[in-house]
């Protein structure tokens, strides 16, 4: 990099945290995600906006090409794996055990129908909705179950703690359901994008698999116990936080590096690392805080926005894809959660909480779309339709579990009572 294109990297960054955290604040005062403001500053700063009317000012801070774009290319890799090792670490394996037959069936049907029917719908309108994209239709008909099954965990589980929920049975019910579709959803995509990386895997889809499977049981078994070593030893002899921070990370890109070497996604190798850390017991809640703060206010933001630079929003928005891509989502999700709440022994009411409940897809749906749509897997009309997917059935999830489950359950407090209870407690936080 030389001089001009440093200055242009420093600004670039600068920028991105900048507006990503001013629009990211406003919309969480209009009650919404986080993450839907990140988008709107990306889109404000890419193509589709200021692309299209300063384009010269776009094309020198905000490129994608060049060194600049190499480097930056580079930072939301980065990014995506500390994402991805955040995601797994709120795996919780011992809840997913604890649970019992209500949740694992309302998991196990919330996740097959919507991968079925996703798969079905990716095979019967691929010359629709693949078009400009892969020539894989099998590789494409996975994606779309995936995309349609898999859930956002952390935005599910930030919702159910705003409306006092977390603890209660639906709400375990939910976390447990949207753990288990998680795991299973980013294992299958890490097979989809292994079919298609002919490069790093020649060997073909049955040793893809079979690696995926190995590297996962090996990690929970063996490396978990290596973690569970290493993490005491951090404790006593390097300096807190920054210690368990290093290890944790170092970690993570390690078994990403490890993956990414065998023919599977990084992502992958970052999830289950991530899983294996997150039930360690010497992972206290200050400690998990601290690294999803690090990962969630530095890094997050720049992947994030940085996903309004890759395609043009206006130009590529398919009113119809948008529309299969909603109605696809809304309704398999909700009917999956619906058939295995009633067949786990829950009221149609709880079933259809819990169907909108893991109904959000959140920032997980906008990081899948996002790799598919690097990989070449979907068209980038197909990914705007899963970005608007993603923000809509993440807004919706919050007042649909309030209209159906605050009444009933007694919880007493309302949504406006639980803010100004949040502000205080963040007040008393500032003074301590």
């Amino acid at each position: 990099m030389n001089h001009n294109d440093l200055i242009n990297l420093l600004l670039c960054i600068g920028i991105m945290l900048l507006t990503g955290r001013l629009f990211g604040e406003f919309f969480r005062k209009l009650k919404m995600p986080l993450v839907v403001g990140e988008l709107v500053a990306g889109i404000l700063l890419g193509p589709s906006l200021l692309g299209r009317y300063f384009p010269i000012l776009d094309e020198i801070v905000f490129t994608t090409k060049g060194n600049v774009g190499l480097v930056l290319n580079g930072i939301t890799t980065i990014s995506v794996v500390m994402l991805l090792f955040v995601a797994g670490m709120e795996v919780e394996l011992s809840v997913i055990r604890q649970q019992g037959k209500t949740a694992f069936k309302t998991s196990l049907i919330g996740l097959i129908i919507p991968l079925v029917l996703g798969f079905f719908v990716g095979k019967y309108f691929y010359a629709f909705l693949g078009e400009s994209a892969t020539q894989n239709n099998l590789a494409f008909s996975l994606f779309m179950g995936t995309a349609m099954a898999i859930s956002a965990l952390p935005v599910i589980a930030r919702t159910l703690m705003d409306l006092n929920l977390f603890k209660t049975k639906i709400g375990m019910i939910i976390i447990t359901a949207a753990m288990f579709d998680d795991l299973i959803g980013w294992i299958l995509f890490s097979v989809v994008l292994g079919m298609i990386n002919h490069a790093g895997n020649p060997y073909g889809f049955v040793y893809t698999l079979a690696y995926t499977l190995l590297y996962a049981i090996l990690m929970l078994s063996l490396g978990r116990v290596v973690i569970n070593k290493s993490l005491p030893w951090a404790k006593r002899n390097l300096s807190w936080p920054g210690g368990i921070l290093a290890v944790s990370l170092g970690f993570a890109f390690l078994g990403a590096a490890f993956t990414e070497k065998i023919g599977i996604h990084a992502i992958f190798g970052a999830f289950i690392v991530g899983i294996a850390f997150g039930d360690s017991v010497h992972i206290n809640e200050k400690t998990r805080d601290i690294i999803q703060q690090f990962v969630n206010n530095i890094f997050a933001p720049l992947f994030f926005v940085s996903i309004g630079f890759k395609v043009n929003f206006i130009q590529n928005f398919d009113i119809q894809i948008v529309t299969i891509v909603l109605a696809l989502a809304i309704i398999s999700k909700l009917l999956g959660a619906i058939l295995g709440g009633l067949w786990g022994g829950l009221s149609m009411k709880e079933s259809i909480a819990v169907g909108f409940g893991m109904n959000a897809r959140g920032a997980m749906a906008i990081l899948l779309g996002t790799l598919a749509l690097e990989a070449k897997l979907i068209s980038p009309q197909l990914f705007v339709g899963l970005v608007v997917m993603a923000v809509v059935t993440s807004i919706m999830a919050g007042p649909m579990l309030q209209y159906l489950i605050t009444g009933e359950m007694k919880v007493g407090v309302k949504l406006g009572e639980i803010i100004k209870i949040s502000d205080r407690e963040k007040e008393t936080e500032s003074k301590d």
